[in-house]
Parts: C-alpha cells; structure tokens; sequence
C-alpha cells in the first residue's frame, strides 16, 4: 500500500465499530501486499447454478435478504487501524452486476469465477463482497460471488453460497444470521492468547528449520505446478484407516504425507501449516465471518515407527498446535522476525495443509493419468515461484480430492503428478494390513548442488550468487565442509571468497542476512559466520576471506545511524510508530535509529505498517511493499529501494518545474 488511506466511510452508516479478530488481522495486513505476493487468495471466489424455476428478481431479493442476514457483507475496515465497521442493511447498493453468455458449461463457469475474483475490492469503503449474474436469453443461469478474505473466510463464502441456492431453490431461509466476528472477539481470554505465544514461539524456536529438501525438479526452475488427483478408492482405504488408528481422515492423510516426505526426504521433524475451520460449535457452522486460521504442526517422526504411531504422533501435534489459535498475529510475526534475525534463519514450512479443497472446476478439465479409478488435473505456470510444497485434502461424493501446488524446483511436474498417486498407493498399502515403517535414511540420493546443512537445505549455486551481489566481491567458491564432506567434523558450508580491501567480513556477513529471504529457493542452513584470514602474499591488494556456517554464533553488528535522506526519512517513520515513539517525527531530524536492525528488532509490529507506509508517503518517499517490512532486512537495505514520490499535477494539469 503505496499511496495514503482514503478516509473511512461515513460514520451516519455505521451501527457499531470494534476491533478485528486475531486471525483477521493478519488478512488486513495481508491486503496491503502486492497481490501477486500474497499468500491467500484475495478475493476468495466460487459459483452456483440458478434453478430453472428463478428470475432476475428472486436473485436480488435472495442477496437482500443475505445482506440483512450476514453482518459481514456489510462491514468495512479500517485502513490505519485493525477496526472493523458494521453498517447498516441499506447503506449501499447490492454489488451486483449481470452479463451475456452463449453457455454455462463448466469451462464458461470456470472462467467467469476466475475472472470475477480479479476484480478490486476495496474492504475500506465498499461491501466487501461482489455478485455475478450470469444470463442466457435473458434468463440468470449462474450467480457468481467474490468475498475479500480480511471479512469472509474460504468456508464462509461455501456456506453464503449454500444459503443463497437453498434460497434460490424455494428453501426456507435461516431465522438468524451467524455470529459476527465482533461478537467473538469478546469471547477471547486475553492471558490465553498470550501464553498460547509463549508457547508457540518456544516450540517454533526448539524446531529446526526443516525446509523439505528438493529431490528433484529442474536445476533453474522457477515455475509453479497445480494439479487436481480424485480417487475413489482412497475415499474407502482413508474411512477404514480412519476407523482403525481413531484418528480423523484428515490427521490420517497428515500422517500419509508426513511418512512420504520422512521416506523422500530422510527428514524426521519439520513443520507442517495446517489450516483448520475452527467452526467447532454448532452455532459456528453457518458462520461467514473469518474463523479459520493457520496453525504450526510440528512433527517428530522416530526412525522406524509404524504407522500407528505416526498417526498417534501427527494427531497429538496436531491437538498441541489447535490449542494455540488465539494469538495475536501482528506481535507474533514481529516476535518471529525477532527471532529469525538473532538466529540468522529463515523459518518455512515444510508444508501448507489445508483440510478442504478448491472449489470443483477451479481447473480446466484435462485427464492426466490413467483412465478409470483416479483422474489427475494439471496445469504449469513457468514465471509464478512456488518455495513451499501445498496440498489441500477434500472429501465429497464418495471421492477423495488431493488439490497440489508446488514449485519446480521441489518437485517437477512429472514428480508432482507422482505425490498424490503415491499417497493413495501407500493408504491402499497401510489399508491392507501393511506396517510400512518410517526409514531413517532416504530412499533416493539428495539432487545435485544442494547441501544438507544442520538446520535445513541449501543451494550451493545460490549461496554463491548472493555473495558475487555484493560490491567488491571478485571470485566465490561454496563448498560443504566437516560431516557433510566425510571428514568427521560438525558439518558446516565454507565460502572462499576473493574480496578487495576495504571489504569487511561483517559487511558481507550483513549482505548474506539481507538477501536469505530474496532468493527463490536459498534458504539459511543456521547462523553465518564470517572469519577473515591472512591476506595471501601474491595479492596484496586483495583479501581471500571465508565465511563459514556453523553453531559458533554470529558477529554483533555495529549500531549505525541513518545517513541518506531516505534512510533519515524510514528511521523518522520508525520512530514515530514504534512503542513510545514520538507522533511528529520528520525526516529532517529522526530520533536515534539503528539502520543495522530490521523493524521488528525496533519493536514495530504489523498493525502500524499501514501508518508507517503513510508517514513514508508524506515524507516524499515510496517504493517498500508492506510484507518486505515484516521480513529480517536491515533498515538500511531497506532504504536502498526508496524512490522520491512523483510530483503532482496541479489543477491545471502541468506539472510544477
């Protein structure tokens, strides 16, 4: 979010206002980061058919009702605060628009969705959903329905969907509407939520970074690759694994894939990203409100074990990490940063777990696979990055639905096709009677040019890159050292690399934190360390320095204050929004600011990058996307991508000298 918040809309509206949720907040930070970047997909989009029997009028009258309904559709946000608004039923027009189509077939349907969901919606002032109608002589065939993810969540939109054919259908429409994320938001204990940080940071903080190792793909691949596998005899080998361990179908697939990747990969503890609905209560099932969150699984997997006791495993993490639900993601993020920044690492999950699917005709219908049984869709996207393996579980109709995403240089397309065929192979294998311990040692050789570092993987070629990036740096060699090499020391990662004199091993120790997190597929093993040597006597004006990984802890960096204007612009915007900062910071004379830190080490947490991309804006100053400023750059490479703000028109259209 570049440009300064609109003004919130008007209060003669607005019936009562509060504070977001903890799992909102983090969608209302999310919406201000690029869509491209983001993690979700925002707008969330899906579609019903419309009964024969249904007019023009019955559409609207049915999303009317819906309105009156559903608090939801009618809150706004707003754009400095993490605060929500509920307006009243008639304080805007049904953003609902209507469109001309020769068929309504699946591909027309799919099309549509998609092309609805790429339509802004603006949370701040406007509804925050949209409504298709889809017409055929004159006639509405389809109703399409787009919802912003910072008020609706993926199962809100299934049940407003729901709610709107049963309606459309001569159904009876529900007496009340479902509960407002204002009215859950005073359910929460407060120490609750903070113990429930506590807890989670100290066991992401034991966990090794545990990044699913890339057996495979494309030495350079970049892309991404979606596909769909449906099997119905998984649905049967699923139930009666299910019925067997006492374990949910849901944990069961957890445990299936958790196995895979220990068999793939010899990684024994990682963590997995599950999304849950949270719609626990009855009263919550026809919420429409942001319930479902994300929660840290971690597995520990024993060498050897069976499989009941990997689904035994998977389902006491699992029941551990659903207890933790109720942080608070803005200070948890920070505190993460934090963390990351000490340790010199990046956390990425292993994997992201999702126990519900996409929506049926998310993907073009193209048969990949063998006929008859199971079906797979596929589709390859070269120029989207993709650094964490997703897998989506549905069950519907007898059909168990694996949905995958995965970047190429994990898996490549041939590889992915081969994950969820291999997990319906081993649920029919376990369903049998089959134990199919846990190896401890992987059944495949690592992929060349990859390191197994003692806190992750890394990509040998990748570390070099980001060291020739750095000014002065004339020749790099990478190579694995100690275990990793067979020569029985701690295994750590040795960088020679010939550098000019006034280049320091702290400047580059610096150089490598800032871009660990900007390279698709570089991922920090551990702490760096830099060593400097001698300089060699046949080169006196150069230095051959190595940088070395390890557990013999990093190098302090030195305090230093912000020199350029950008950087005195950013350090003035840091103080004015960090915890007892000072409201009237200017960029002529910031406070006291350590452009060798990153912005959660100043204490700022995700609620006040909103304000704090506003200050920049009034300083002159854009060019920072907000989820670089979550991230462990320094303030000082933050600086550097600062660009003066364009001058404006004057009313008279020229623009000033």
């Amino acid at each position: 979010m570049n440009h300064l918040p609109q003004p919130a809309p008007s209060p003669t509206t607005v019936t009562r206002s509060g504070p977001l949720t903890w799992i909102q907040q983090w969608h209302w930070f999310e919406h201000t980061i690029p869509a491209q970047r983001r993690v979700n997909p925002t707008p969330l989009a899906d579609h019903c058919h419309v009964p024969a029997s249904a007019t023009v009028a019955d559409v609207l009258v049915a999303l009317t009702s819906l309105t009156a309904r559903h608090e939801a559709l009618r809150t706004t946000v707003d754009p400095l605060r993490p605060v929500q608004h509920v307006h009243q039923a008639d304080w805007a027009p049904l953003p609902v628009d209507f469109v001309d189509v020769s068929h309504t077939d699946a591909e027309t349907l799919e099309a549509a969705t998609a092309a609805l969901a790429a339509l802004p919606i603006d949370p701040e002032r406007n509804p925050p959903w949209l409504a298709r109608v889809l017409l055929k002589g004159g006639k509405p065939r389809a109703v399409l329905m787009a919802a912003h993810h910072v008020l609706i969540d993926g199962w809100g939109l299934a049940v407003l969907i729901s709610q709107l054919h049963d309606q459309l259908c001569g159904g009876e429409a529900p007496l009340k509407g479902s509960p407002h994320p204002l009215d859950m938001a005073a359910t929460q204990p407060l120490e609750r939520a903070r113990a429930a940080e506590r807890e989670w940071l100290t066991r992401l903080a034991d966990n090794p970074t545990g990044v699913l190792a890339p057996f495979g793909g494309v030495p350079e691949g970049a892309g991404r690759h979606r596909l769909q596998h449906r099997s119905v005899d998984a649905c049967a080998d699923l139930d009666r694994l299910a019925r067997r361990h006492r374990a949910s179908p849901e944990v069961v697939l957890l445990a299936a894939l958790a196995h895979d990747i220990a068999t793939r990969t010899g990684e024994h503890r990682f963590l997995a990203s599950v999304v849950v609905s949270n719609r626990a209560r009855a009263d919550l099932r026809n919420t429409i409100g942001v319930r479902a969150l994300t929660v840290p699984v971690q597995i520990d997997l024993r060498p050897g074990a069976a499989f009941g006791e990997v689904v035994a495993s998977v389902a006491a993490a699992s029941a551990a990490a659903y207890r933790h639900g109720q942080w608070h993601p803005a200070e948890l993020v920070a505190a993460q940063a934090r963390m990351d920044r000490r340790r010199g690492v990046v956390t990425v999950p292993t994997i992201e777990y999702n126990c519900y699917s996409w929506p049926r005709d998310y993907l073009v219908p193209a048969e990949y696979g063998p006929p008859g049984g199971s079906a797979t869709w596929i589709t390859s996207i070269p120029d989207e990055p993709c650094d964490t393996l997703y897998v989506d579980l549905g069950r519907d109709e007898g059909v168990v639905t694996l949905d995958v995403t995965v970047g190429d240089h994990l898996l490549d397309a041939g590889q992915a096709v081969e994950l969820p065929v291999r997990l319906c192979g081993l649920l029919r294998a376990l369903a049998a009677g089959a134990e199919c311990p846990v190896p401890e040692h992987p059944s495949v050789p690592a992929a060349p040019g990859w390191w197994r570092a003692p806190q992750g993987w890394v990509r040998l070629a990748d570390v070099e890159d980001v060291l020739r990036g750095h000014p002065g740096v004339h020749d790099v060699t990478v190579s694995p050292s100690g275990e990793a090499a067979g020569e029985g020391d701690k295994p750590r990662l040795v960088a020679h690399v010939l550098i000019d004199a006034d280049v320091t091993p702290e400047e580059l120790h610096r150089h490598v934190l800032d871009h660990l997190d900007e390279v698709p597929g570089l991922v920090a093993p551990g702490r760096y360390v830099l060593t400097p040597t001698a300089p060699e006597p046949t080169r006196p004006a150069d230095q051959l320095r190595h940088m070395t990984t390890g557990d013999t802890g990093t190098l302090p960096s030195p305090s230093r204050p912000p020199a350029t204007r950008a950087e005195r612009a950013l350090a003035a915007a840091v103080a004015a929004v960090a915890p007892g900062g000072l409201p009237g910071g200017t960029p002529d004379s910031p406070d006291a600011v350590d452009m060798n830190r990153c912005l959660a080490d100043h204490g700022v947490t995700l609620v006040a990058v909103p304000q704090l991309l506003a200050l920049l804006c009034q300083f002159g100053f854009t060019g920072i996307a907000s989820d670089e400023l979550a991230g462990t750059a320094s303030l000082g490479h933050l600086a550097t991508v600062l660009e003066p703000l364009p001058p404006r028109a004057p009313r008279g259209g020229e623009a000033t000298p």
